[in-house]
C-alpha cells in the first residue's frame, strides 16, 4: 500500500516536474513529496479513529475513575489519556488542572502532562511513515514511560507541596468542540460521534498542516543537500555530549512534535546516532518555554524547576541507553 506513494512521487518528481533523476533537487522533491502524501494520509486515518474514540469520553467519570485506582494503574491510565488528548487546548491544560482540583495526586496529573504533548496520533502516523513500526513502537514506549516514571519521582518527593494553589481554576473550553462538551460531558449517538470525529480531523490539520510540512521541507533538504556520511562523520560516534547538548537544545525550543519528527527521522536516516536523535525530539516536543509561562500559573518556581530537572535527566538518560544498544 505505502508503495503508491513512491509511485506518485516518481509520476509527479520525473514526469510531471521533469527533474532528472540522481540529482540533489530531484531527491529533495521525491522526498518531500512521498512523504508530504503519505504522512497526510495516515494522519487523517489516525486522527479520525482516536477522535471517534475520544468523543465517548467523559473528562468528570475519567477523574473518577483514576481516583479509585492503585497508584501505578492510575500512572499508566493518565500516561494513556495524556497520548489521546494532544491537540484540543481543552483537554490538556484545564484536564491537569482539573485533575489537580479534584484533588489526585500531583504524580498521576504530571503523568498526563509529561505524555501529552509527547505521544499521540498524529505523531505515531508520522513517525510510522518516516521510520517504520520498530522504531515508532520504541517511541510510544519511551513517551509513556517518561510519564509514568514522573507520576512515580513527583509523588515520591511529595511536589504536592510545591504547588502554588490548591484549587486552581479551570479553564473554560474555547475550541471548535465546546458545544459538544469537548468530546463528551454529554454521552453522543454514533452519528455525533462520527461528526465530531470530522470535525476534530479538520481542526487538528488547521493546526499542525504547516508544521508538518515545514518538518518534512527541512527534512527533505536534509536528504537532498546534505551528503552522506556527513552527520556521520562529525556526530555518529555516539559522543557523550551529543546527548546532553541535544536536550539542553531541545527543552527551550517551541515545536510541535509534529514538525520535529521529519528532522528526526533524516538525522538517524544520515548517521545521527538513534538515541541523540530522540533525545533531541522527546526534549522538544515535552516541554517548551510558552508551557513553563502557563504552568507558572499553577507551580511554584522550585516545582517548574524539578520539572525541567526530570525531563533533562529522563531524556539524557533515554538517550545515552539508546546509544548503546542503535
Amino acid at each position: 500500500m505505502l508503495e503508491a506513494f513512491t509511485h506518485l512521487a516518481d509520476w509527479l518528481t520525473y514526469n510531471v516536474l521533469g527533474l532528472a533523476s540522481e540529482t540533489k533537487l530531484a531527491d529533495a522533491v521525491h522526498f518531500f513529496i512521498e512523504d508530504t502524501s503519505k504522512i497526510f494520509a495516515l494522519l487523517a486515518a489516525m486522527i479520525f479513529v482516536i477522535g471517534f474514540l475520544r468523543a465517548g469520553l467523559d473528562a468528570n467519570r475519567i477523574r473518577s475513575f483514576l481516583s479509585g485506582k492503585s497508584r501505578f494503574v492510575c500512572y499508566f491510565l493518565a500516561a494513556i489519556l495524556g497520548a489521546v488528548t494532544p491537540f484540543c487546548s481543552c483537554s490538556s491544560i484545564p484536564l491537569f488542572l482539573g485533575f489537580t482540583a479534584a484533588r489526585i495526586p500531583l504524580g498521576i496529573t504530571m503523568a498526563f502532562l509529561i505524555t501529552s504533548p509527547s505521544v499521540n496520533e498524529a505523531a505515531v502516523a508520522m513517525f510510522a511513515g518516516a521510520l517504520g513500526w520498530g522504531l515508532t513502537s520504541l517511541y510510544v514506549g519511551l513517551g509513556l514511560l517518561s510519564g509514568i516514571v514522573g507520576g512515580m519521582f513527583f509523588d515520591a518527593i511529595r511536589a504536592d507541596r510545591f504547588l502554588s494553589v490548591c484549587e486552581p481554576p479551570t479553564a473554560p473550553c474555547k475550541c471548535s468542540c465546546a458545544g459538544k462538551g469537548c468530546a463528551a460531558s454529554v454521552r453522543l449517538t454514533f452519528r455525533e460521534r462520527l461528526s465530531f470525529a470530522v470535525a476534530e480531523t479538520r481542526e487538528i490539520f488547521k493546526r499542525i498542516w504547516l508544521w508538518v510540512l515545514v518538518g518534512i521541507a527541512l527534512g527533505a533538504g536534509l536528504h537532498g543537500f546534505v551528503p552522506d556520511g556527513f552527520i556521520a562523520s562529525h556526530l555518529g560516534g555516539g559522543q557523550w555530549w551529543t546527548v546532553p547538548l541535544a536536550v539542553v537544545i531541545g527543552i527551550p525550543t517551541y515545536a510541535n512534535v509534529t514538525s520535529v519528527i521529519p528532522i528526526t527521522g533524516e538525522l538517524i536516516n544520515k548517521g545521527l546516532p538513534v538515541g541523540t536523535a530522540f533525545a533531541f525530539m522527546l526534549s522538544t516536543a515535552a516541554a517548551s518555554v510558552p508551557e513553563f509561562i502557563m504552568l507558572k500559573k499553577v507551580m511554584t518556581g522550585k516545582l517548574l524547576a524539578l520539572f525541567a530537572a526530570y525531563l533533562f535527566a529522563y531524556f539524557v538518560l533515554c538517550g545515552w541507553t539508546l546509544n548503546l544498544f542503535y
